[in-house]
């Protein structure tokens, strides 16, 4: 008899305090061939696993100030969150990401893409990966994005609960560049009517924080978390009624030979049985 060891998804301690390692902070290093590679690998990644990529709420980063800072934040459940964000950034906004990744010495070539590193087993690495954050933030070729529960959690995991990151790095972009724009992000992994799932995407409304907002860091988080939730809520809500048909698509395959034939074949009216 096989005995069935636990299966150990997810876990409350970041992977760096797991392993206790010191690891040299590694900011991101992009150039234009890392950069045309990294875009055709990802949307190539996407491509092959996935049958469409569907987004809407765009608008809600173009229709404001463009011309300041902006921060998307999005929940974060699994390995294909990063490559969707890169696919935002470069095939949507058309600018270059700038991701805080986790471990990043295990895939450092991913700072060829915008990648930059954080060790969480130590706070002084921490608070240097979080003003590195607020300095890429000045250059407006950059778009950062964020996973602010800091740590994996499962698909549709509540409450969605942040740690002060993404509020340290609003408080001082502002403090820094006078306004900041923050974009709440639902992603979402679905079946519907083909064999390969899609990817969905919610750009929830802009958020605008000037020097005029009395935000404490809590409240601050607070906020942004109900944010994301609403969100994440408003795409579950869609999806679980099939209403998919005010999206925009990034990408979307041509049928397979035998999703074709199942097509055409609906359309037939076969004849009646008879009882004879």
């Amino acid at each position: 008899m096989v005995t069935k060891e636990k299966e150990e998804l997810y876990s409350d301690i970041p992977p760096t305090k797991l392993r206790n390692k010191e690891e040299k902070f590694t900011p991101a290093k992009t150039s234009k061939f890392w950069l045309w590679v990294a875009s055709f690998f990802f949307f190539n990644m996407l491509q092959n696993r996935f049958y469409a990529f569907r987004y809407r709420g765009a608008e809600n980063y173009f229709d404001g100030d463009t011309k300041i800072p902006t921060i998307l934040f999005a929940p974060h459940c699994n390995w294909w969150d990063g490559i969707v964000f890169y696919n935002i950034t470069h095939r949507i906004f058309h600018k270059e990401v700038r991701l805080m990744i986790e471990e990043l010495n295990r895939f450092p070539i991913l700072n060829h893409g915008g990648g930059y590193s954080v060790n969480k087993s130590s706070s002084q690495s921490v608070m240097q990966a979080l003003k590195y954050s607020v300095d890429v933030m000045g250059d407006l070729r950059n778009m950062l994005c964020i996973f602010p529960q800091g740590i994996i959690r499962p698909p549709h995991y509540r409450p969605i609960e942040f740690q002060t990151g993404l509020a340290y790095i609003a408080e001082n972009a502002v403090k820094k560049y006078g306004k900041v724009n923050l974009i709440p992000v639902a992603f979402d992994y679905c079946f519907f009517r083909d064999n390969r799932p899609e990817v969905i995407v919610d750009f929830g409304k802009r958020i605008e924080l000037d020097r005029s907002n009395n935000y404490d860091r809590k409240s601050l988080t607070h906020t942004l978390e109900k944010a994301l939730e609403q969100t994440c809520d408003e795409q579950a809500y869609e999806i679980s009624h099939g209403d998919v048909s005010k999206y925009n698509f990034l990408f979307k395959q041509h049928l397979k030979w035998y999703r074709r034939i199942e097509q055409r074949l609906k359309r037939i009216d076969l004849p009646p049985v008879s009882d004879v």
